[in-house]
């Protein structure tokens, strides 16, 4: 029998639709895995646990007086501890922020509580979700990096904690995390979703980013959140389609822009072999596979990156690090020392690179439905005193192309592998259509092993 807490988010949305799942005993089940579990795991910073039960309750008598039912109505989601939530702290798993408790939600925030969500509480992330590792552990083995630096939202989902979280993404914060816990993962075409009230890195980089057990969740979660924001700067004016509509639109074997130059050519043996073979599978199911190459722009991806992000960074924790940089972590700190140190000229120069990549970027995936490359270098490293490799998500998150990243097996050492897919900007349907076949195709729903 399956438990209330394996159930994923459409599941969760329906049975409490229907009536079949209440969720006061959704919400007990979770608190009681989360007791069972994260004491061995540390994937949460703050539950408040009484506030959550009252909200749940009040979601069934929502539903015992008829009021209208959103989309995610009854649904718990975790969310990173950099968005604000009022009345409950938001760290940053930081010293500077040890006791701040914002006044309102970030936007994300209300949208979900809109849509009926319960906000379970705030999972771990990296210091200021930069590259300090957290004490959070990777369920499938607890020596190895859970990734980051939404390492708490994605162990969470990976081991039935909670059916959703929320992360961000400003390098590779999201798809990573998600690749090395068997789970989807999805970074938005940047300004998709709202970034106001979300503790920053990079202005011009962050994204917030859901992370899911399944393709057709991570479609539900971003409509519930998608949409312009006057209070953020780079929020897109585009309009929200209906995803699970597209989705249905564009449900065919898709035509995939495989790309090996850098992505093959930087990954171990055992990632590259793995791709080879999804890429096989999924040409075998009927989808048309053609082998593309990088834009000459892409060889400055990287270096732009992360000069844009460092002098951001910095930026944004100047006044703080006058007097407290003692008190920051030492990757942290010295990201924001390099940024300090960086000429305007030298940061402008990385932002016109950026455009430029961005529009060769538009240019390839304009060719395809997606384009396909390993998510990662290499399985989880074995070390906890990094995050892992962001090299194959960074050059997605500096062109702000949507990306996906679903869980495709088990590597020798059982710990789990992923394919990541990629298309035109504001395209998320269709992304989202070609990943759902592909997670269809690949069919490796996968669950740690010591905490099924």
């Amino acid at each position: 029998m399956v438990e209330d807490y394996q159930l994923n988010v459409i599941e969760v949305a329906q049975r409490i639709r229907d009536r079949q799942l209440s969720p006061e005993t959704l919400v007990r089940s979770l608190l009681s895995r989360i007791d069972a579990l994260d004491e061995t795991l540390r994937a949460w910073v703050t539950i408040n646990r009484e506030e959550v039960l009252t909200t749940a309750r009040q979601k069934e008598r929502d539903l015992d007086v008829g009021n209208k039912a959103g989309i995610l109505h009854g649904v718990p989601v975790g969310l990173k501890d950099i968005f604000y939530s009022a009345g409950m702290k938001t760290t940053a798993c930081s010293r500077i922020f040890a006791d701040f408790v914002p006044e309102y939600d970030a936007t994300s925030v209300v949208k979900l509580k809109e849509a009926g969500a319960i906000i379970l509480g705030k999972a771990v992330t990296t210091e200021f979700a930069t590259a300090d590792p957290s004490p959070t552990r990777n369920p499938w083995n607890r020596a190895h990096t859970p990734g980051g630096s939404s390492s708490g939202s994605a162990v969470a989902v990976a081991v039935g904690m909670v059916p959703a979280a929320l992360g961000s993404q400003t390098g590779g914060s999201t798809c990573r995390p998600a690749a090395y816990n068997g789970i989807v993962g999805l970074k938005p075409t940047y300004g998709r979703i709202s970034r106001y009230g979300v503790i920053p890195v990079s202005w011009s980089l962050d994204t917030v980013g859901i992370l899911v057990r399944t393709v057709d969740d991570a479609a539900v979660m971003l409509q519930a959140m998608a949409g312009h924001d006057v209070k953020d700067p780079g929020s897109s004016t585009q309009a929200v389609p209906d995803y699970l509509a597209q989705m249905k639109e564009f449900d065919r074997a898709p035509r995939i822009g495989v790309l090996r130059d850098f992505f093959f050519d930087e990954s171990g043996q055992e990632v590259r072999n793995h791709t080879e073979s999804m890429v096989q599978k999924l040409a075998q199911a009927g989808a048309a596979v053609e082998e593309t190459r990088l834009p000459r722009s892409f060889a400055t991806a990287h270096s732009c990156q992360r000069i844009v992000m460092n002098v951001e960074c910095a930026a944004y924790h100047q006044e703080f690090f006058s007097s407290r940089a003692d008190e920051y972590g030492p990757k942290l700190r010295a990201s924001i020392e390099m940024g300090m140190l960086v000429p305007g000229v030298e940061y402008l120069q990385a932002q016109r690179l950026r455009r430029e990549f961005r529009r060769d970027m538009i240019d390839l995936a304009k060719r395809f439905d997606v384009l396909l490359t390993p998510t990662t270098p290499e399985i989880a490293p074995r070390d906890l005193n990094t995050t892992g490799d962001a090299r194959f998500q960074a050059p997605w998150t500096s062109s702000g192309l949507p990306t996906v990243t679903i869980p495709t097996g088990l590597s020798q050492a059982g710990l789990p592998l992923a394919v990541q897919l990629a298309a035109l900007p504001f395209e998320e349907g269709k992304l989202l259509a070609a990943a759902r076949w592909c997670e269809a195709v690949c069919g490796a729903g996968l669950g740690p092993p010591d905490f099924s």
